[in-house]
């Protein structure tokens, strides 16, 4: 297995350029089994939940060709078997996106429950409420997800609460169901702003992405399309707290600065300079850094994958902090491996109470999901010492080239092979 091993204390200084979404490329890679045609795909992220996605449509029969960095050219035409191979699918949350892609194309689809980072209670009754409102039928059997329909008819879909994961597979469900669809209580995150331009470039018929009302006419074939991915706002956030932590100065480059206001605003509480550019921000520190209060919400606020990254940062700063969750019931799982590191944090249900200390202390710790694990590679370039992060497989699902980039920056930080049982992986 692999861990990264940082010698914390180092100001991070230069430029970085951010890679494509992972939370919009997962769900617009299925989506190209709509299309009656390949589709060219650019700014694709080099992470493993990319490899494993296009394993699967690979294995299914799919033809996926690497045309340069980045960038794929995917033929999902001759799929027939409307089936995700289950070995791939347990392994990553966004292989339920081929519910809604499959149904959509074959009228049926079979995928196994999905998997990903345990951050709690996730559960997919939304999902199947979406299907089953397009005139669907949904099984869940053995750990498996079957759901069909003879045809599927344009409905009016309201969610119990604003998902974006149903969000997007009542989209890629409808796109070309019979008459039209309006999705209330919609997710208005960027990806799925993202997702709707894809389908739309393909001759979808979306309107109001973005709003928590999306109006879906559909369309009887979709054509291939070329489209390049928007850039990751948790990739930059993530850079722009560590840029904070290491009270450093980084222009971080290929940005949507609109996609980072609820990140920029909490950093300039905190005593963070952030400097907004057409496609950049310089993110630098020359004074005290003080406490604040996070709250996640839906987009436009603060978000979740954000919380553990400026959770970290705020036990640098002066005063106590109160961070509060409330999208996922278990994202403080890495509270334990901060307070290895000298961090003073409570967390009482889904409140964490955090008193600066001004200083961690670099010390083994384990990656318990993807955001905690970017977390603790924050932690550790801030820390004194060395700090040796096992469990880096989680981190390598959703940041492309990580030590690279910050060794570009100045980090010590080196990835390194130690005796272990291999991590799973699934790189095409």
């Amino acid at each position: 297995m692999e861990k990264y091993i940082i010698k914390g204390g180092r100001r991070l200084e230069g430029e970085v350029t951010i890679s494509g979404a992972k939370n919009a490329v997962v769900a617009i890679i299925p989506a190209v089994i709509l299309a009656d045609g390949p589709c060219v795909l650019e700014n694709i992220p080099q992470i493993s939940d990319v490899s494993i996605t296009l394993r699967m449509l690979y294995e299914m029969g799919a033809e996926v060709t690497r045309l340069g960095k980045g960038t794929y050219r995917i033929d999902a035409t001759r799929i027939k078997d409307p089936v995700v191979p289950y070995e791939l699918a347990r392994h990553i949350r966004a292989s339920y996106y081929f519910l809604g892609t499959l149904l959509g194309k074959y009228g049926r689809a079979r995928v196994s429950m999905p998997g990903g980072c345990y951050l709690g209670d996730r559960p997919i009754d939304q999902h199947l409420k979406a299907f089953s409102s397009l005139g669907a039928s949904c099984v869940l059997e053995n750990g498996m997800i079957d759901i069909c329909a003879d045809r599927l008819i344009g409905s009016q879909i309201y969610f119990d609460k604003i998902t974006v994961g149903a969000t997007i597979n009542a989209m890629l469900a409808a796109v070309k169901a019979t008459g039209l669809t309006v999705i209330e209580n919609a997710a208005r995150e960027p990806h799925i702003v993202d997702l709707a331009n894809f389908l739309n470039s393909m001759g979808a018929d979306i309107m109001g992405a973005g709003t928590d009302v999306i109006k879906i006419r559909g369309v009887r074939s979709l054509k291939g399309t070329s489209y390049a991915i928007i850039p990751d706002q948790i990739e930059a956030g993530t850079y722009m707290a560590a840029a904070a932590a290491t009270r450093g100065n980084v222009l971080i480059k290929n940005v949507i600065p609109k996609h980072l206001e609820s990140i920029t605003a909490k950093l300039a509480k905190i005593g963070v300079n952030v400097e907004e550019f057409d496609d950049s921000v310089r993110v630098s520190v020359d004074g005290p850094l003080v406490k604040t209060s996070i709250k996640t919400m839906p987009h436009p606020g603060f978000p979740t994958d954000m919380q553990p990254q400026m959770s970290t940062l705020l036990c640098l700063a002066n005063g106590t902090s109160i961070v509060t969750e409330e999208i996922f019931n278990n994202r403080f799982r890495y509270v334990d491996e901060l307070r290895r590191m000298g961090a003073d944090i409570s967390v009482e249900g889904r409140v964490a109470v955090i008193v600066g200390v001004g200083r961690l202390s670099g010390a083994p710790v384990t990656a318990p999901d993807l955001r905690a694990g970017a977390a603790l590679v924050i932690a550790g370039l801030a820390a004194n010492g060395v700090t040796e992060i096992d469990d880096i497989y989680h981190i390598e699902r959703g940041y492309e080239n990580l030590e690279e980039k910050l060794r570009g920056l100045g980090a010590d930080i080196v990835k390194k092979n130690v005796p272990g049982v291999s991590v799973r992986k699934a790189v095409l």
